[in-house]
């Protein structure tokens, strides 16, 4: 269900915006947000604390688009932590990154379901990257026996960047919650059982910098 926290900070006013706010609300390189403000609350509500918004970017810089795990993998995790967080406005935004990876509309559902759905039966890969997450966002710990399996996949450095992307998208989740930040009007929203509000099929999704209208819906 949507997040009904209303908005406790809210996107910065326009009269307050500072080379240091633009440089945060622009960080990702989206045309004409400089001059005329972020199309995404997100980088609207950072903000309004630019020192911590630019550092805030540039690590999750690291681990949307520079990370060494494979995309596949961090949509993944990325969708999961969602799920375990009931973090709507990630969610809306990385089902169609998640499509863009490659995963089918069945597979995102599946992610809902947890590592021990029947989609993952041959896929003991991506299974144990579910397993991950949910051992650290119960447990606070990933057992011997997920490690040992993520390790025939994944290098050390790839393992470090996982842990981090899980680790990330917990505070992202728990920021959006606390300050209140709404997903932006008009956008189609994607549920957790994947219905939109207009009904039609969830699609791909760009990421920063793949095309000229990333920030969009």
């Amino acid at each position: 269900m949507p997040d009904t926290t209303p908005p406790r900070i809210p996107n910065l006013p326009r009269d307050q915006w500072t080379d240091p706010a633009r440089e945060v609300f622009s960080f990702w390189g989206e045309p004409g947000s400089w001059e005329n403000g972020s199309r995404t609350n997100i980088q609207m509500v950072m903000a309004n604390h630019p020192p911590l918004g630019r550092a805030f970017n540039i690590f999750g810089k690291h681990l949307l688009l520079d990370s060494t795990v494979p995309v596949r993998a961090r949509e993944l995790i990325v969708l999961r932590t969602s799920w375990h967080l009931k973090a709507e406005y990630e969610w809306h935004y990385h089902v169609g990154y998640a499509l863009k990876a490659g995963l089918t509309l069945a597979e995102v559902a599946g992610i809902g379901e947890g590592p021990d759905a029947a989609v993952w039966d041959d896929r003991e890969e991506d299974r144990a990257v579910l397993r991950a997450v949910d051992e650290l966002v119960r447990d606070s710990r990933i057992s011997d026996a997920t490690w040992a399996t993520l390790s025939r996949s994944f290098s050390k450095e790839q393992l470090m960047d996982m842990v981090f992307t899980i680790g990330h998208y917990v505070m992202l989740s728990w920021s959006i919650a606390a300050f209140g930040i709404p997903l932006e009007e008009g956008v189609d929203r994607i549920g957790f059982d994947l219905r939109t509000a207009s009904g039609q099929t969830p699609g791909v999704r760009f990421r920063p910098g793949e095309t000229d209208d990333w920030a969009e819906g």
